[in-house]
Order: structure tokens, then sequence, then C-alpha cells
């Protein structure tokens, strides 16, 4: 379920099959229409009693999940490995902030929130749409990759001064214990973002986009 004018535009203008929308008159007079998904006119009250946001005022969409599909990362370029990233805010973030910088893929654990959480999609702000996630079990994918994996730690290359070639993936861990134990062994270089005040860490989403912007710069 996508709500608000601008993901549900933005919906409607993907690849995603979108089988209800319910939106005021308004809506449905700006918005470019396909396929072939029932439409159900509302006022802008019924709408916001539908919602979970009172703030939607224009539209909401109910599309079809897609299958959990694999793809390859190529050698060239940057993925997101998410280890049991349960926070739906902190998925939905870390989603938009890859969008922003570029990086299309993320593979993520089992464990990880679930993509299609009405929570996650409203914090991906619509990047949900240009970003594919695949989950899987991380030890058995990580065995099988040649591509760098560079784990986030408190102790590692400073994110300022690394050198991130030109692809790989950045492997991001729990909220609150970080990177699993059965995971190190397959990182190839532990990288750290410097502290310079007294916080004990980070919070996985800022931390995500901090080395993603070192990444870019890099780049």
């Amino acid at each position: 379920m996508v709500q608000g004018a601008k993901s549900v535009q933005e919906l409607l203008d993907s690849d995603f099959q979108v089988t209800l929308l319910v939106a005021t008159r308004a809506f449905l007079n700006s918005a470019t229409l396909s396929g072939n998904a029932e439409i159900i006119t509302v006022t802008n009250n019924v709408l916001a009693d539908l919602s979970e946001y009172q703030s939607n005022d224009a539209a909401l969409a109910v599309a079809r999940t897609k299958p959990n599909d694999a793809f390859a990362v190529e050698p060239d370029e940057f993925a997101l490995v998410l280890d049991e990233i349960r926070d739906p805010g902190n998925l939905g973030t870390i989603i938009r902030t890859a969008d922003w910088y570029g990086i299309r893929k993320i593979i993520a654990s089992p464990e990880t929130a679930d993509l299609y959480n009405p929570k996650v999609i409203s914090a991906t702000m619509g990047s949900f749409i240009r970003t594919r996630l695949y989950y899987t079990e991380l030890e058995g994918y990580l065995a099988g990759v040649q591509s760098p994996v560079l784990g986030a730690y408190l102790d590692g290359s400073n994110v300022h001064q690394h050198n991130f070639g030109k692809g790989g993936l950045l492997l991001i861990g729990n909220e609150s214990r970080g990177i699993s134990a059965a995971l190190e062994k397959y990182v190839t270089q532990k990288i750290t973002i410097p502290r310079y005040g007294e916080a004990e860490s980070l919070n996985a989403a800022i931390a995500t986009g901090i080395i993603c912007d070192n990444i870019r710069r890099n780049g």
C-alpha cells in the first residue's frame, strides 16, 4: 500500500502492477493513469480515515509485490548488504539514501524489515520503486561473491581517507549489535566513521548515508 500524491503517482508511472487506486477527484484530474486498476473516488475526509497518515488528502494505492529474485552486482558498481536492519524507518531511510547516491541494489538478511511494510514504503518517499532488494541468507551469499566487502565497524580504516575503488559491497550491521560475528570473516576491509564527540554509536541509516557520501566523493 502506497500513500500520498507524489508516491502514488510515481507508483502509477512504474512497472509495479497497481490493482486499486483510492483517490480524490482533484488527484484523478491531475494524475497520469494507466493500467487496469480499480479506481474509487472518495472525499478528502474518507481518504484520511482510510490512510495511516492524516495528512494524506490525495490518494492511496494498492499494488502487487514483486518476486524475491536474485540479481548480479557488477564489478564496477556498489551495492548495500543489510544485516538484520529491523527498524522499518531505518530500512526506508536507507533505501531513500541509496537512491540519492545512485545505489540501486540492496541485499538483505531475512531478518531485515519487510520492504512492503507500510512504514518502510512511507520512509522511502518513492525510492523503493527505483531500488531492487533481494532477501537471502547473508553468510551463503557473501561466501560466493568476488567483490570487495566493506564492513562498517567502530574500528577500521577512516572513511575520509579510504580508497573505495570502483565497486564493492557495503555491509551495514544491526542497529544495536552491529555486524554478525558469522559475517566478519567475509569482510575484506573494515571501515569506520571517525568520532569527534561522546556519542556511543551512529544510527544505521545515518551511518549508511555518511559512508555513501564518501564513496561518491572518492569516485
